[in-house]
């Protein structure tokens, strides 16, 4: 490659720029002969396989859709809210449970007294 001493940061600055602005296009022929050559090397009568769907997508028709993950989102929430205010029957019938242990059902899970404020 030849030097040019003679040209300036600017003057070389715009060649470079106009050397970005004109990017190279193949021609027509060029493309036509690389799509023909791709169609050659496929089989004929086999068509592209679809895309596969996605880990969310196969868990959810695993269960049966948005509606049994509705369901399943509900009754997580309602399990939630009956372990955090656990009723009080069901810490009359199975506290004889842990007190052989020497524990209480109180000690072990939180009930709604528990969450709410003094005063």
């Amino acid at each position: 490659m030849a030097e040019r001493p003679d040209l300036t940061d600017t003057e070389l600055d715009g060649l470079f720029q106009a050397a970005r602005d004109t990017a190279p296009m193949p021609s027509a022929d060029l493309i036509a002969r690389v799509i023909a050559d791709a169609e050659a090397e496929l089989e004929p009568g086999v068509e592209p396989a679809a895309p596969r769907p996605g880990i969310l997508a196969a868990v959810l028709a695993t269960i049966g859709g948005w509606p049994a993950a509705a369901g399943l989102a509900t009754a997580a929430v309602a399990g939630l809210m009956i372990g955090i205010a656990t009723p009080d029957t069901l810490q009359d019938l199975s506290g004889g449970y842990f007190a052989a242990a020497g524990y209480q059902l109180e000690d072990l899970l939180p009930s709604y007294g528990d969450l709410l404020g003094e005063g």
